[in-house]
């Protein structure tokens, strides 16, 4: 099952963790310095969900949670 939302296309992004050491300027420390950086990945809230389409047909479709709170798809 690949993680694409079948209604807006939405799928994974990447981004990075950023892990910190230190204690903050405004704390009194001498600031945070970054110590490490790891990509990750940042998955859509996917649901499979039974829509039915304009002709009336079911069928079951990869919904993000966005479009399913929007009212893109009705349930069947």
């Amino acid at each position: 099952m690949s993680r694409v939302c079948d209604i807006c296309g939405k799928g994974p992004s990447v981004g990075n963790v950023v892990v910190r050491k230190g204690s903050p300027k405004y704390k009194g420390g001498i600031g945070l310095h970054t110590t490490g950086i790891t990509k990750r990945r940042f998955l859509p809230n996917l649901r499979s969900v039974r829509v039915t389409d304009a002709k009336g047909n079911t069928s079951r479709k990869c919904i993000c949670a966005k479009c399913l709170r929007a009212g893109k798809v009705t349930k069947a």
